[in-house]
């Protein structure tokens, strides 16, 4: 589970099996977990964090999703 970026409580990350599925990232902090699509950024699922910590984690995906998508390339070619 390759941990592309940390953004200051957030962990931004992967898992190398997720391969068939379109690209994406995973935003864990604690206990509370998101999951992003990165084209367009939309929200997968989201558990554990509330309304205004998630538009928080919303931004800091929008900001980086260039940077994200490459990663995703990086790692599962395409």
């Amino acid at each position: 589970m390759p941990t592309i970026a940390r953004i200051g409580p957030y962990r931004v990350y992967f898992y190398s099996h997720d391969m068939h599925e379109p690209p994406h990232v995973h935003v864990d902090r604690d206990d509370k977990t998101a999951k992003f699509w990165l084209t367009p950024v939309a929200l997968a699922y989201n558990i554990g964090f509330r309304a205004k910590e998630l538009r928080d984690v919303r931004r800091i995906v929008d900001e980086h999703a260039t940077e994200f998508l490459e990663a995703w390339h990086d790692n599962f070619g395409t």
